[in-house]
This record gives C-alpha cells, sequence and structure tokens, in this order.
C-alpha cells in the first residue's frame, strides 16, 4: 500500500510578507465571493504523488501540484518529473538524498521565498529555473479571502495541522476530511486548494483530490497564501488577486 508522507514544519512570521487584510485597506468591502468553484473539474484523475510518500517534500509537492492547476487552464497540463520536485526539496528545505528517509520537511514561507528568489526547476531536463512573481498571506480565519484567492489565483498553498482521524492505519486517507473531537495531531502537511463550495474545500495532496470540510479548516488551518505565477496571470490578461495586479503584487516583494 502506499504510503502517505507529510513534512510541513511549524510556521514562521515573516513580517515582509505583505498581507492580504492590510493590502485591500480601502478595498475590504468586496462583493462576496462566488458560491463555488472547481478548478480542478476535467483535470487528470491521478496527478502524481511527487515523491510525498517517500520524502516529507509536501510543501514542495504542493507548488508543483499548483502548477498543474495553472499550467491545464492556460492550455495544457505541465507535470515536471519527479527528480524536479527532488531538486526544490534539496534546495528550499535542505534534503540530503545520501542520507536517506524523508528529509528534514519544509516551512512554507521559506519555500515560498525561495521560489520568489530563486525559482523551481522546469523544463525537459530541468535546467530551467521558474520563479513565482508573488505571494501574499492570507488570514486563513477570513474563508471569504481565502476563497476570492482560489477564484483569483487558481489555488490558495495552505499549512495545517493533520488530525489522526485522516490518516488511519494500513488503509488510504478519507475522501472526506472533517472534524474527529479530540483526534491527535501527527504532524503538518502542506496542500494546495483549487475549489471549494459550501460544504468545503478542494484539496490536492498526494496526487489526488479530497474535501476538507470547512468546520475542518477552521479547526486545523494555520496558515494560507496567495501565489501570483505568470503561468495563470499575465500582464496582458485582466487577472488580478482581489483588483492587485500582477505588477503591483511584484512591486511588494521588494523587501523580501
Amino acid at each position: 500500500m502506499m504510503k502517505f508522507a507529510l513534512g510541513r514544519l511549524p510556521r514562521t512570521f515573516d513580517p515582509g510578507i505583505p498581507h492580504l487584510s492590510a493590502l485591500l485597506g480601502a478595498k475590504a468591502l468586496l462583493p462576496p465571493p462566488p458560491p463555488s468553484v472547481d478548478y480542478t473539474k476535467d483535470m487528470p484523475a491521478n496527478l502524481g504523488v511527487m515523491l510525498n510518500d517517500a520524502l516529507g517534500d509536501c510543501t514542495c509537492a504542493a507548488y508543483y501540484h499548483a502548477r498543474q492547476v495553472w499550467t491545464f487552464h492556460s492550455g495544457k497540463i505541465v507535470t515536471e518529473p519527479d527528480r524536479d520536485v527532488e531538486d526544490l526539496y534539496i534546495r528550499a528545505c535542505g534534503y540530503d538524498p545520501r542520507k536517506g528517509g524523508e528529509g528534514p520537511g519544509g516551512i512554507e514561507q521559506k519555500v515560498l521565498a525561495f521560489l520568489l528568489k530563486k525559482g523551481a526547476a522546469t523544463g525537459p531536463r530541468g535546467t530551467l529555473r521558474h520563479r513565482i512573481s508573488a505571494f501574499v498571506e492570507v488570514d486563513p480565519r477570513n474563508h471569504d479571502d481565502v476563497k476570492r484567492t482560489i477564484v483569483d489565483c487558481g489555488v490558495a498553498y495552505i499549512g495545517f495541522n493533520v488530525p489522526a482521524n485522516i490518516m488511519p492505519a494500513n488503509a488510504p486517507p478519507p475522501s472526506t476530511w472533517s472534524v474527529h473531537p479530540g483526534a491527535k495531531i501527527v504532524g503538518g502537511h502542506a496542500v494546495v486548494l483549487a475549489g471549494y463550495d459550501a460544504h468545503g474545500a478542494r484539496v490536492i495532496s498526494w496526487g489526488q483530490y479530497y474535501t476538507m470540510t470547512w468546520d475542518f479548516f477552521a479547526a486545523y488551518v494555520d496558515e494560507a497564501y496567495a501565489i501570483a505565477d505568470t503561468a495563470w496571470f499575465s500582464r496582458k490578461t485582466k487577472k488580478s488577486l482581489c483588483g492587485l495586479t500582477l505588477q503591483q503584487l511584484e512591486k511588494l516583494m521588494g523587501s523580501l
């Protein structure tokens, strides 16, 4: 049976990272987000585990799953090979393949900062580096802002504390993740949300699709980020994050 690894380390707090609520300012009175969206519709049933069955590289796998969503909606899905995922885990998280094991895990803000400054391996031989244009912290307590992030950016990149009920022994995770009172926390995990409805959010993890109820989200998610990437945003389109253009978001990253 396939192993389901985790790997997100406790969140950090970098005051240099822009926060969506502060950026909106007078725009805070935005119309409500759409009642539902699903960017995974018609995507392949299996997106690939991205080595997260053997390595604690979920912070890196989540980025490459985001890239699948972005490129799918840009015309043709791009699934980078496992060597590129491992390369990001090595460079952004300090994984040493010679030591074996799951590796050190990763910190979401550090992975995002690396993607901004250095970029991730892409291309036929993994020799190209693709950098994200910007990333903005989103308050996970504000579900409307999380939904707006998904609508505007294709995904929300999140981190959460994992209760034992979604990691059953000798069985795959359940299709729907809900709150089980008293469940023990067994680690941390990074995933992307690529859709939502009134019931919960559409999760991509371990190459599969799950539903995270909003009660589960409220109980366990402690960090969320909007990512601006040119695979989704374009200087020639009107796509923006809550009215913030790609150029404005890029300018905000100067402090990092």
